[in-house]
């Protein structure tokens, strides 16, 4: 199974590689310290397993394992995190990884890890499950339809705003439809936009067309 090891901190890497030269017929075929580099690998030669922390540069969040996902479907992606909170773990299922370890978690779930996303299965590392399993309880809320397409769950409030800006709506278009400031309307555009990890408007505008979601 070729695998790419993508994180900023060569000690992490270095440290990765060791771990999976333990397992049988995996080879590291190449290594990434940010988002761009992950391209260019991918690009040269198919690879069946992507290590990824999301903390690297040029990674923009969970949309990240979306694109990959959407440009090579048979890729397997590991997500390698220090972020425990509940809603990144299903986001990050959302939008399509197939593992979730944390760096504070044992070494030898790396090992579990990886032969359990080779066998076409999910994995959860043991401090985060819970998210997942709670997530699954018959007592949780459902969520509107247009929210469960987003790996990030929205409010009603967001989803307006993002629908308005595929067409182009500044702040003060938002303004002026919702019965808002401009303030406050250029404040939920720059919450929205962190809550998703989005770093500019163009960013934003291919997530919203992504999603199909319209104004209204």
């Amino acid at each position: 199974m070729k695998t790419i090891i993508a994180d900023d901190h060569a000690v992490v890497r270095e440290g990765l590689k060791q771990l999976l030269s333990t397992v049988d017929q995996l080879t590291v075929s190449g290594e990434a310290a940010d988002g761009e580099a992950v391209h260019r690998l991918l690009n040269e030669g198919a690879a069946d397993l992507l290590i990824l922390d999301l903390g690297m540069p040029g990674v923009s969040g969970f949309q990240f394992i979306a694109n990959l996902k959407a440009e090579w479907p048979e890729l397997r992606v590991l997500v390698l995190t220090a972020n425990v909170e509940p809603r990144s773990v299903r986001a990050a299922f959302s939008a399509g990884a197939k593992g979730y370890l944390t760096k504070s978690g044992d070494p030898s779930e790396l090992i579990a890890a990886v032969d359990a996303v080779r066998k076409g299965n999910l994995y959860v590392a043991e401090e985060v499950r819970f998210a997942v399993d709670q997530h699954d309880g018959s007592n949780e809320t459902p969520e509107p339809t247009a929210a469960i397409t987003s790996p990030i769950t929205l409010t009603r409030r967001e989803r307006q705003i993002l629908g308005m800006i595929p067409h182009g709506a500044t702040s003060r278009d938002i303004a002026n439809r919702l019965g808002i400031s401009p303030l406050t309307a250029r404040k939920h555009r720059e919450n929205l936009m962190r809550k998703l990890d989005l770093h500019s408007g163009a960013e934003l505008t291919a997530y919203a067309i992504r999603l199909g979601l319209s104004a209204g």
